[in-house]
């Protein structure tokens, strides 16, 4: 209540991505004070047997997670991880640094509960990364690696981007998700194309067989492929035999906001993220679920807010869920109300 009373719209009052480096910075800064990072801990955290999910081999705290584009910079999975979630997926990382798409490139919609974003993988490339998540402190908290192909690659040399992020950083991350859907990196999502998908995903898998304990590997797929597409990614699944999906990314279309049509053409093209999302991340859950006779794990993402948003996720097929949008407008307390449900529930 304190937070969307008071926190956020005083943070609303300023540029979302400078808001997202200032939250950062006064994040790492607090729990480099000793003790601050045990107290938050005991606050947020909810610890019971019930929480616990084993999938794709990993062992989970807790099913609730930040989804990759949170901690860009692999400098803040840590931190979250006090606030009561299970796993954390850094990322996107791209094998060379790069700045991402000019400035400004993060919007708010508030009256949607949304975010337009055109960031553009902006990261400080695999070797930065790798160095810090050596350095992870929380061993028991799960970190997911969300891998990108850096802007100036190819979509015909991709695949090596996705090899070498994979080979670079095995030893450092928990679960790897291959990211062919993001719609702020020019063509990526042509990578999504069966055959081109298909390439990436066993070249991967041929090298995680000849590691000594292979580690799960994710898709995740966007929200506005159609059904015909969704089937081809579970044959994909089966064929491959990668570990499973995310579902979903962030989306091009408008339809149905709120805001009005000059702000929504003011901003122009991005990723759509947030409540408008719910409906449709949903749907490729189901579907995902049911069309594969719950063959593989579902990580659900996408317009989840509320305790009841994430136990619908869960009924729609979903594992685990990820938060993101969710967790900017509803504040730190989203994983302990939603774990508390999920125990009072029986999720």
């Amino acid at each position: 209540m304190v937070y969307k009373t008071f926190v956020r719209p005083l943070l609303f009052r300023f540029d979302p991505e400078k808001v997202h480096h200032f939250v950062g910075f006064t994040l790492r800064f607090a729990f480099s004070i000793p003790g601050i990072a045990g107290a938050v801990r005991y606050f947020f955290s909810v610890n019971h047997p019930t929480l616990e999910r084993s999938i794709a081999g990993l062992h989970f705290s807790n099913p609730v997670g930040i989804a990759a584009g949170f901690d860009k910079d692999g400098n803040l999975f840590d931190a979250l991880g006090n606030f009561g979630f299970g796993f954390v997926e850094v990322g996107a990382v791209t094998p060379v640094a790069q700045p991402g798409n000019e400035k400004p490139r993060l919007f708010r919609l508030p009256v949607d509960q949304a975010l337009i974003n055109r960031m553009g993988f902006n990261n400080p490339g695999v070797e930065i990364i790798r160095q810090r998540l050596r350095k992870r402190k929380n061993q028991s908290l799960i970190v997911g690696i969300n891998l990108g192909k850096n802007t100036q690659t190819s979509n015909d040399q991709a695949v090596n981007d996705y090899v070498q992020l994979f080979e670079q950083l095995f030893d450092t991350g928990d679960y790897f998700v291959v990211n062919v859907s993001c719609p702020n990196v020019t063509d990526l999502r042509e990578l999504q194309d069966a055959k081109m998908l298909r390439d990436i995903l066993t070249r991967l898998q041929q090298i995680n067989q000849k590691k000594k304990h292979a580690k799960p590997i994710f898709l995740k797929v966007s929200p506005d492929l159609n059904n015909h597409q969704l089937d081809e990614v579970i044959q994909l699944i089966r064929e491959t035999n990668i570990a499973g999906v995310v579902a979903v990314n962030t989306t091009t279309e408008r339809k149905g906001l709120k805001s009005s049509s000059e702000k929504i053409n003011s901003i122009g093209r991005g990723g759509l993220s947030g409540k408008p999302l719910q409906k449709r991340a949903l749907e490729v859950v189901r579907y995902l679920s049911e069309k594969s006779g719950k063959a593989f794990p579902l990580i659900g993402v996408g317009g989840i807010f509320t305790p009841q948003d994430a136990l619908e996720m869960f009924r729609a097929g979903a594992d685990l869920i990820q938060v993101y949008t969710g967790f900017i407008y509803e504040g730190p307390c989203i994983a302990k109300r939603i774990n508390q449900a999920i125990l009072k529930n029986k999720i």
